[in-house]
């Protein structure tokens, strides 16, 4: 069941002044319910969509993360051309790295949002990363000592 639930209005925000949404919005009604704030004087019922930094919102450190998750996915979408057009070792050794990367934070996003308890995600998560150091050091043992990445994807397309 869902519950119609009308935000206020999107207003010129200043500083740590809240965002609020003048539009209609379907939300079930346990959810509407949890996100709701309490009745202000002028706004009651109102959603209020903070810009300021929260006291909880992170370090540094994971806004870097994500930037450098961001910067890994752009570098892969270059990269798959440039193999393509380019096939190199260095290429190879980039791809390889760049892939196992990718997959390495993408995994522990998975298991950060799936795996329920600290130790076992701990568990997992040091899977995981002896994982993705046994898969960077077979791509970079296929790079050196057979074809190599590239030359290896443009053998399976002659097929």
């Amino acid at each position: 069941m869902a519950l119609l639930w009308r935000l206020s209005v999107l207003g010129a925000a200043r500083g740590g002044q809240a965002l609020s949404l003048r539009s209609p919005v379907i939300r079930p009604a346990h959810v509407s319910a949890f996100l709701q704030d309490p009745c202000a004087p002028g706004c009651c019922g109102a959603q209020h969509i903070h810009l300021s930094r929260g006291c909880h919102s992170g370090s540094r450190a994971a806004s870097l993360h994500w930037t450098a998750e961001r910067v890994v996915s752009v570098v892969l979408l270059g990269l798959l051309p440039a193999a393509y057009l380019n096939p190199c070792s260095a290429t190879d050794y980039s791809l390889a790295a760049a892939l196992t990367l990718h997959s390495h934070w993408g995994l522990g996003q998975v298991v950060t949002d799936y795996v329920p308890g600290a130790t076992a995600q701990k568990a997992v998560k040091a899977g995981i990363l002896a994982l993705s150091a046994l898969t960077f050091a077979g791509l970079c043992y296929f790079n050196y000592h057979d074809v190599g990445i590239c030359r290896a994807v443009a053998l399976l397309w002659k097929l």
